[in-house]
């Protein structure tokens, strides 16, 4: 990868997320205007190409709306589609069984939802699905949690299906699901090295497929990235069974 190119992402990561943190925290309350370009990118010391593509993803994330002309706006939060009675927000994910669970549900959807993507998808939305990509591999080579990065590339392809259901699964199982720090506790620093160089390389398969358009490669790069992960919980299933 070139170095520039991965600096310029890790920047408009950083930059997304500060907005996005922003918004949340009500500094940006919905229907305010946000600063300009060239006011955003000397507040934070980036350029304009940086902050072009940090507000696509805010956009992405339905968090704001560009006006011909007007300037972006923060849009009201989207309101909750999903009956209480029908949420997995209380999936635990301690409980490894709980996880497979859910990981089998996901793959019935995502796989569907990768190869819609890589149909449908517009340039922007293929855009930010390349960004949410780089955003997860900046996370994991700088050591640090990569869970909320890893769902939020999940969401842009569940976007890019240009079906909104697809999106609302995702956001009603929520990041806590993202199989990250329960495969991670006690392993020798080399497997976690090759763990995560692995869930880098299986992102990155099916992220290609959808930028060439690919509808089978897609598919199945998405179904062999999560049955993976349902191997590797009933791997880390056995081996807790093994304790008891």
């Amino acid at each position: 990868m070139n170095r520039t190119g991965a600096m310029g992402r890790t920047l408009t990561a950083k930059l997304g997320e500060s907005l996005r943190a922003a918004i949340v925290d009500g500094q940006f309350p919905p229907g305010t205007k946000l600063p300009s370009e060239a006011q955003l990118g000397k507040s934070h010391g980036v350029s304009r190409t940086v902050v072009r593509e940090a507000i696509a993803s805010l956009r992405a994330d339905r968090l704001v709306d560009t006006r011909q002309g007007a300037g972006v706006f923060v849009l009201e939060p989207p309101q909750p589609m999903i009956p209480a009675a029908l949420s997995l927000q209380n999936v635990d994910p301690a409980r490894v069984s709980s996880m497979i669970e859910v990981l089998e549900l996901r793959t019935a959807v995502e796989v569907e939802s990768a190869g819609l993507a890589a149909l449908r998808r517009s340039p922007l939305q293929e855009e930010v699905i390349l960004e949410r990509h780089y955003a997860v591999r900046a996370c994991l080579e700088a050591g640090t949690s990569s869970s909320e990065a890893d769902f939020a590339l999940h969401l842009a392809i569940a976007e890019a299906t240009n079906n909104p259901r697809f999106r609302d699964f995702l956001s009603m199982i929520g990041a806590s699901v993202i199989p990250r720090a329960a495969l991670r506790t006690g392993e020798e620093e080399v497997d976690q090295t090759a763990y995560l160089k692995l869930i880098d390389e299986e992102h990155r398969a099916i992220v290609f497929a959808i930028s060439n358009g690919d509808e089978d490669a897609a598919r199945e790069a998405m179904r062999r990235h999560l049955r993976g992960s349902q191997t590797r919980y009933r791997s880390l299933l056995r081996e807790s069974r093994k304790a008891v």
